[in-house]
């Protein structure tokens, strides 16, 4: 894979975030990881996370990096490596990465959707990866949500079904199924379509009733899988402005995945940038700008740092000002 080239023109620089979710998170407008956020507690923790494609389903030693280099030479991809991060309650982290880089397989890895090859997944202080497929269920019923890119609807039922579907799944009462899906509807403002059919939704409506399934559920933890890169750029800023919205509302706790630094930038509290399976950097927009970990990351925030240096706009303090003795290298997650 080869890191991306800073030959394309700057891109505008990203719009500052709504002032009730800059005051939510405290630390990342001025105070850096000194602020309140970094005293609470941590929802998802990922220790030494490995997922390798090997033929045959061969068991590969990941301690062993004779074992693994091995495995790679005779074909098996190795999506995640080693990758170790902490999410914090209330926040929205997001993983970007080029196409391949293994962000996808990493978020599939938390609700075992791909089964990882080594390491441990806690979220809440329970382990996923120890789960058995009883318990597995009840996880992605009632921890978890998820918003993928291509929707996931149902086609044969209506809109307020398709919000309702997980709880039915969960076993709740209808009439708290029903109240649950509409409440969720009126969030993202689509309940006047509740008794429409998805064919009859834009691609950006349909993407608001993947969100409202997964804020029905009311889960602890909401994975968001790349939800807005199938839409054209203006719906795509609308649901960031909606995201955003809805995260000062209702504080959840998201791991948000994209390709797209601008969209990184905008909407995430902190950041984990991946390259062939590895994390390389971890850390807010402002100390990844600062401070990139190495090469690819300088690469990948050049044009945010030049455009902000030339338009001083919203992001001028964040690619200029020095970080201070709070900041750091956002190498440890």
């Amino acid at each position: 894979m080869t890191a991306p080239t800073p030959t394309k023109a700057a891109p505008a620089v990203p719009a500052s975030r709504p002032a009730a979710t800059a005051a939510r998170q405290g630390g990342r407008d001025g105070r850096g990881d000194g602020g309140s956020d970094g005293r609470r507690p941590v929802l998802l923790a990922v220790q030494n996370l490995w997922k390798i494609y090997a033929r045959h389903h061969r068991r590969i030693d990941v301690r062993d990096p004779e074992a693994v280099a091995r495995a790679e030479s005779q074909g098996a991809v190795v999506a995640v490596r080693d990758a170790t991060l902490r999410v914090r309650r209330g926040e929205i982290f997001v993983v970007m990465g080029l196409s391949g880089s293994g962000k996808s397989t990493l978020v599939r890895c938390l609700l075992r959707l791909v089964e990882p090859t080594a390491g441990r997944i806690l979220v809440d202080g329970e382990d996923v990866t120890a789960m058995d497929a009883r318990q597995l269920t009840a996880f992605r019923r009632h921890k978890v949500a998820m918003v993928f890119q291509h929707y996931g609807l149902l086609p044969h039922r209506t809109v307020l079904e398709n919000v309702a579907f997980g709880l039915r799944l969960r076993g709740e009462p209808r009439r708290v199924q029903l109240e649950r899906a509409r409440a969720a509807l009126a969030r993202v403002g689509l309940e006047k379509w509740a008794d429409r059919h998805p064919a009859a939704l834009s691609g950006g409506m349909r993407q608001r009733v993947g969100i409202a399934r997964a804020l029905a559920r009311d889960a602890d933890l909401l994975l968001m899988d790349e939800p807005f890169s199938g839409l054209d750029p203006l719906i795509r800023r609308e649901l960031q402005d909606e995201l955003l919205r809805l995260q000062a509302e209702l504080h959840k706790t998201i791991v948000f995945i994209t390709h797209d630094l601008q969209e990184a930038l905008r909407l995430g509290d902190r950041l984990a940038i991946m390259r062939a399976g590895r994390i390389v950097q971890v850390g807010r927009p402002r100390e990844i700008i600062q401070h990139p970990a190495d090469d690819y990351v300088r690469r990948f925030v050049r044009d945010v740092r030049e455009a902000a240096a030339l338009a001083g706009g919203t992001l001028r303090a964040a690619a200029l000002e020095p970080v201070g003795a709070e900041g750091g290298s956002g190498l440890v997650p």
